[in-house]
């Protein structure tokens, strides 16, 4: 049987799926050897770490619940990778995002669909608002936008504390935290004996739209180019600082809406008196993911997958739940060194070439 040739880019995407694969093994098996040489069962702690998650109802609600935000993270700072932009504005965006559709929530009274929308889009605008101003910073002063956006996001906590005590707090809710949100604001349960509710709708939604604008539309194409190489970006015609705008209001948006849905999703007042955390996870899944929105939520659920797992372990072994850190934190690593398993893609890559050429000769 002849063996036929294969684009570059189809060896390229085997290959990636391929070396987060064997990441994720390697991983899993440095793990079994530091529980058992720090005298733990690590056949008992494995089993509960894999198995558990999908083992009730329950475990797997928790999962996918997890990766709801975690998908509008990913994609949040997919975009602004795509473009070659490190803006670390996604965790303030995310945060003021639930902050804005909390205040929403309860000084609204609106129909069902009418309240969510309104609600859910402010979280978007404000989103934006917090992830341009370090674009702004970079394109008009060249200012590093990984530090602007850094100091940004306790700029924003801080905001967002003052608001929560002194604009929306209840002073009956016995801790930080604002009035009872309007039923018309809840996203409803899709699934009872769980918490997964109808944000997975519209992260599934813009997992595809997401997509279309990154590959199928010429704005995605300048992000793209301009992440690529600014200079012949800029050669080709290509308005660099726009772009670099534009990314980032996307990113902003898609993380802004992403704090909404947590919020309206899961809780039943706004909370929080700290930064979630997710913007920081979104760097883990779009690294995961390739940048590639289709591959989102599959770094989603696998990174939620290994936190309730590890979180369940911890409960019933002795393990302790940064275990999960060491591992995620390996896949990472592996992931992330560009010479990982390269030398094996360069062959292919020759190999394939020379049978295309023989086929076309």
């Amino acid at each position: 049987m002849n063996k036929k040739g294969q684009s570059a880019k189809s060896i390229e995407a085997q290959y990636n799926i391929l070396r987060v694969a064997i990441a994720i093994f390697i991983s899993l098996l440095l793990a079994f050897v530091l529980i058992a040489l720090v005298g733990g069962n690590p056949l008992d702690a494995l089993k509960q770490f894999i198995l558990e998650p999908i083992s009730s109802r329950r475990n797997f609600g928790n999962v996918i619940e997890l990766s709801i935000p975690l998908t509008f993270a990913g994609l949040a700072v997919c975009v602004m990778f795509q473009c070659n932009q490190f803006n670390m504005g996604v965790e303030g965006a995310f945060f003021f995002g639930g902050l804005t559709a909390g205040y929403f929530a309860t000084k609204l009274f609106l129909p069902l669909p009418l309240h969510l929308l309104v609600a859910i889009s402010c979280g978007a605008i404000s989103g934006m608002l917090i992830c341009v101003i370090p674009a702004v910073m970079k394109v008009k002063w060249n200012a590093n936008e990984v530090v602007s956006s850094l100091m940004l996001n306790y700029v924003v906590l801080y905001l967002g504390n003052f608001i929560l005590q002194y604009i929306m707090l209840d002073p009956t809710a016995g801790y930080p935290a604002s009035s009872q949100f309007a039923s018309s604001a809840k996203l409803p349960l899709l699934v009872s004996k769980t918490r997964i509710h109808a944000g997975l709708f519209l992260a599934l939604i813009l997992i595809v739209l997401i997509y279309i604008f990154v590959y199928k539309t010429k704005w995605g194409y300048s992000i793209r180019m301009v992440g690529k190489n600014e200079n012949f970006a800029r050669y080709s015609g290509i308005g660099v600082g726009g772009t670099i705008l534009l990314s980032q209001l996307v990113g902003g948006a898609l993380a802004g809406a992403g704090g909404a849905t947590e919020v309206l999703g899961m809780y039943t007042r706004f909370s929080w008196v700290r930064l979630p955390g997710y913007g920081f996870d979104g760097i883990i899944i779009a690294i995961l993911a390739g940048n590639n929105p289709i591959f989102v939520p599959l770094a989603a659920v696998f990174l939620s997958y290994l936190r309730i797992g590890a979180d369940i372990m911890s409960r019933r072994t002795d393990i302790a739940p940064e275990f999960v850190s060491f591992v995620q934190s390996f896949i990472i690593l592996l992931v992330g060194a560009k010479l990982f398993l390269e030398k094996y893609k360069h062959k292919k890559i020759v190999e394939n070439s020379a049978l295309l050429n023989k086929e076309e000769g």
